[in-house]
């Protein structure tokens, strides 16, 4: 699998069960056919909820650069031949173009470069989710918990990069990473990162997914619903399959060039290549139309709106690529959150405002408004005279009127009263008439006011599944070594 040649699939029992032994339970778990399940492409089951195939008709990333700020990428693997640019090492352990992956456990760089712009090429291949964009690479190094994410951010925006994929975390330099990230956009690079992951210990998005103007990656399963690794939080964006993702490996990790692993790194490296896509086929956009097309078009998968399990929703290649999105004139997630369209309504989610309002809010202006106005009080007056000519006129069809005057039996001033006439004995009621009162009736009192919103109530989650087989082609392959981090 390693140098990319084909080789014959399983084809006996004892092969089969080799591969379960080499790679655990899970290959006997899963939608996929096991014919299907025995090749790359078949582990690439992300593919197809996400139209990839059909979005390539239309984009495919040629002229994007996406930056990798990550451990290295081993240019040398047969799906990134030819795809890495000569990049930045900031590290001792990494080239100095960037174009290596001392990670022995993950491989991790070189994985998400896979799953952006791996080129495929048939079954046996990673096929990215933008094959033709290029890859930069700026390595930090096979250790990052220490890694100056903020300087890799800077020597990719000043270095041509359209988008710029960070799968990685570290929250205690956040006041550089937010240097860093407002350097990039002011760069027009668009800025994505993953949100984290639970599995190892972090609550809430970390950064720099939680600094305002980037992309926080959240991850989703194979059944759509959240990955149940997935950090959440109100800075979440995007979310975007991250469970069960087979990516390209550098042969210090596994013999046969790939792994296959869960964690929202995944999810950021698919978010990154959607947004090289959108940027090829729209090359005019700048960054924050590019941000604001992502958004706009996502899939809303949970409560109505932006929400912190999948943010403004899944991402939606297609969407993006061929759906009608405003313009805006600035990035909209540095701005107040634009509401998320929603199937329900047709205004963008603003199902509660008035059917007609007045003022300037709209944008009807003041002319518009006065003469709407005028309108209105025109009506009223035409209806004011249209109902006083038919009094008129009703009253003519009625036939002569009575004289006017007193009626019967009336005695004009200065008459006494009428022989026989006595007034009321005294004040107050007629017998039996009850006292006058404004209260309400015995037991009537105001009706209950509403009870205490529901608390916020997460939908349940699935664990994440068992390991997929790998290609029967390419010899054992190592058991995932474990979520991803960021």
């Amino acid at each position: 699998m390693g140098t990319g040649k084909r080789r014959p699939l399983l084809s006996s029992a004892a092969a089969m069960l080799t591969l379960v032994a080499t790679a655990g339970a899970g290959p006997l778990v899963g939608p996929a056919p096991a014919r299907a399940a025995d090749t790359v492409r078949g582990l690439q089951w992300y593919l197809d909820p996400l139209k990839i195939p059909q979005a390539h008709r239309l984009a495919k990333g040629r002229g994007v650069v996406v930056a990798v700020v990550d451990s290295g990428v081993y240019a040398a693997h047969p799906d990134l031949k030819g795809q890495v640019l000569p990049g930045k090492g900031l590290s001792a352990d990494v080239a100095a173009d960037g174009r290596s992956d001392p990670d022995g456990q993950k491989g991790h760089g070189t994985g998400m470069a896979g799953v952006i712009a791996g080129r495929g090429g048939g079954v046996m291949h990673e096929l990215g989710i933008a094959p033709e964009a290029k890859i930069l690479p700026v390595g930090l190094g096979a250790d990052d918990r220490n890694a100056d994410i903020a300087a890799g951010i800077r020597w990719a925006a000043d270095h041509g990069a359209d988008v710029i994929n960070v799968s990685l975390v570290n929250d205690s330099r956040k006041r550089e990473l937010s240097d860093a990230v407002r350097y990039a956009l002011g760069k027009d690079a668009v800025v994505v990162a993953g949100a984290g992951n639970v599995e190892q210990g972090m609550v809430g998005v970390q950064a720099p997914a939680s600094i305002p103007g980037v992309v926080a990656a959240g991850g989703t399963g194979r059944s759509g619903g959240l990955w149940s690794g997935s950090a959440t939080g109100p800075e979440l964006v995007l979310a975007a399959p991250g469970e069960r993702i087979i990516a390209p490996a550098p042969p210090t990790v596994s013999p046969n060039g790939y792994v296959v692993n869960d964690g929202t790194s995944l999810s950021t490296a698919i978010i990154s290549g959607v947004a090289a896509l959108v940027r090829s086929r729209y090359p005019d956009l700048d960054a924050a139309n590019v941000v604001n097309r992502l958004i706009r078009t996502a899939r809303d998968a949970g409560p109505s709106g932006r929400d912190p399990r999948f943010g403004f929703g899944v991402v939606d290649p297609l969407a993006a690529l061929t759906r009608s999105v405003p313009p805006v004139s600035a990035n909209p997630l540095l701005e107040a959150a634009p509401p998320a369209p929603s199937a329900s309504s047709s205004r963008d989610g603003r199902d509660d405002e008035p059917m007609v309002t007045f003022g300037l809010a709209k944008g009807a202006g003041p002319a518009l408004a006065t003469g709407f106005c005028l309108l209105v009080v025109a009506g009223l007056v035409v209806l004011l005279v249209w109902l006083t000519r038919r009094g008129v006129r009703g009253r003519a069809a009625s036939g002569p009127q009575p004289p006017l005057g007193p009626p019967p039996g009336h005695r004009p001033p200065g008459f006494g009263p009428p022989p026989g006439y006595a007034p009321l004995p005294g004040p107050g009621q007629p017998p039996g008439y009850p006292p006058a009162g404004n209260g309400q009736p015995a037991g009537f009192g105001p009706r209950p006011g509403p009870g205490s919103p529901h608390p916020y109530q997460p939908r349940p989650v699935s664990q994440p599944t068992a390991p997929h087989p790998y290609p029967p082609d390419a010899g054992p392959v190592p058991p995932p070594t474990g979520p991803e981090q960021g």
